[in-house]
């Protein structure tokens, strides 16, 4: 009996993490070239886009404004260079289904993990500024708005990575994909959120892997994003 949960959790890793579902993807060398061309360039918009809203004053409603323009680069980026497929998962009647439950609770694991981290963070005042400096346009400006903002960003973002950059890179995709977005990221100048980067690039990278899609990605995504934007700052606060 001890045994049935590791068991069960072993099956769930390598469901949603480990196992590719099966499908066939194959593009013609002209639709690769193009996709390839439409992400670079892409790429050195949105990380520009990026850099510039994440360094506005807390308050200032021209973050709205970066942060939608920097969501609409990702979208159009990721729409515009070519098909994007929804994804597939495993379910334990070994058929396929919508990824859903799957990268919901992925999502809640990495949440509980950040949360978890906010221990060491908060005890550090230097990390703990490095994070207060994302979290103070919420705590300044409109939550909601700001909230609107991460949600159709986390969609845009993984529309590009996790969607056409995924598709363009031939070989070691999740690898590269995750340390692109780590360096996009990078261009913000804030080593906590390219180290949050990293880590939800390589989970959500290893989704879009087995399921073949940006559903799983999109939704992990969202709701870690809005978690901590939501549980990050009292977390941070009652540890100070």
């Amino acid at each position: 009996m001890t045994l049935r949960p590791v068991r069960e959790l072993r099956a769930f890793v390598a469901a949603a993490l480990v196992e590719p579902v099966p499908r066939d993807h194959a593009e013609s060398p002209a639709v690769l070239r193009r996709r390839q061309l439409v992400t670079l360039v892409t790429l050195v918009v949105g990380a520009v886009v990026l850099g510039v809203t994440l360094r506005i004053e807390p308050g200032d409603d021209r973050f709205y404004v970066g942060g939608l323009l920097l969501a609409l680069v990702w979208a159009v980026g990721g729409l515009a260079a070519g098909r994007l497929h929804v994804g597939w998962a495993h379910t334990r009647e070994e058929g396929l289904a919508r990824p859903v439950v799957q990268p919901v609770a992925l999502a809640v694991l990495m949440v509980a993990l950040f949360l978890a981290g906010a221990v060491v963070v908060g005890a550090v005042p230097w990390l703990a500024e490095r994070v207060d400096d994302v979290l103070d346009h919420a705590r300044y400006g409109s939550l909601p708005l700001v909230w609107a903002i991460t949600v159709v960003t986390g969609v845009a973002e993984e529309l590009f990575f996790r969607g056409a950059l995924f598709a363009a890179v031939q070989r070691h995709a999740v690898a590269v994909t995750t340390v692109v977005y780590g360096l996009v990221t990078a261009a913000t100048g804030n080593l906590m959120l390219t180290f949050a980067a990293l880590l939800l690039g390589l989970l959500t990278g290893a989704q879009r892997r087995v399921t073949g899609g940006v559903l799983a990605p999109i939704i992990t995504h969202v709701i870690w994003s809005s978690s901590m934007l939501f549980l990050l700052p009292p977390t941070l606060d009652l540890l100070r």
